[in-house]
């Protein structure tokens, strides 16, 4: 998915490219993510937002501390910075393929924090996902929420971010208001996150979703290249910088 700026879109001919790399098998969806190409598949139908919403699991963050778009603890020795767009079909595979084991082995035991910079490129709805995002990052859920989206994902632009679901996904989030959530997602402090994430999309060179950013916590961080979206694409990395 090429990122010129946060609100970027993929001109048609190239689109019906990636519909066509879509049906390819599964080892060239993995190399088209990392040339920044996507494909419109409904990975969950919003139909079944209150199972999904329901099943996301407050169970996978519990005990974790949550502070803004950060998840782990800040005295964790090393932050992963994941750049995603919450209708990107590639980014929500990682949230449900790796990003569990990322969380079992290295967040909650206190060696790795992981910060969310949340892209809008792919249309109107990553926008919608995005705001409600972050505004659940200031009630400490920003990634219960960004979990549930994922699990909930529709096919792009069609208006699956509703406030029924967002008000579903909220319900299964213990100590997250989902009238409040909804309230906040028009606050400038959310557009000024969203301004200051896709100004560091820019400044890390980052061209594609799912893309990653490591290092010791409070930076520098540098680009890391994976060639599989599920744990054993980012854990070698991980384990790397935490050798020394």
């Amino acid at each position: 998915m090429q990122l010129t700026s946060a609100r970027s879109r993929i001109p048609n001919s190239r689109y019906a490219v990636v519909l066509i790399a879509a049906a390819a098998v599964s080892i060239v969806l993995i190399v088209a993510s990392q040339l920044g190409v996507r494909d419109g598949t409904k990975t969950a139908s919003t139909a079944t937002a209150t199972s999904t919403s329901k099943a996301h699991a407050p169970s996978l963050f519990s005990g974790i501390p949550q502070q803004g778009t950060a998840l782990g603890s800040a005295n964790a020795p090393f932050t992963l910075v994941e750049y995603a767009d919450l209708q990107c079909p590639y980014c929500a595979r990682w949230s449900r393929d790796a990003l569990p084991t990322v969380v079992a082995n290295y967040v909650k035991t206190g060696k790795l924090r992981i910060v969310f910079n949340g892209m809008d490129f792919v249309g109107p709805d990553s926008r919608t996902a995005l705001q409600t995002a972050i505004a659940a990052g200031r009630e400490h859920h920003l990634w219960d929420v960004v979990h549930g989206l994922y699990a909930a994902q529709g096919t792009e632009n069609t208006g699956w971010v509703t406030d029924e679901l967002v008000s579903q996904i909220a319900a299964g989030v213990p100590g997250l208001d989902g009238s409040k959530l909804l309230a906040a997602r028009s606050a400038s402090w959310v557009e000024s996150e969203v301004t200051r994430a896709s100004a560091a999309a820019e400044a890390a060179g980052v061209h594609s979703t799912p893309s990653f950013q490591l290092g010791p916590t409070g930076g520098p961080f540098h680009i890391v290249r994976v060639d599989s979206l599920g744990p054993e694409g980012i854990a070698p990395a991980i384990d790397s910088a935490l050798a020394g």
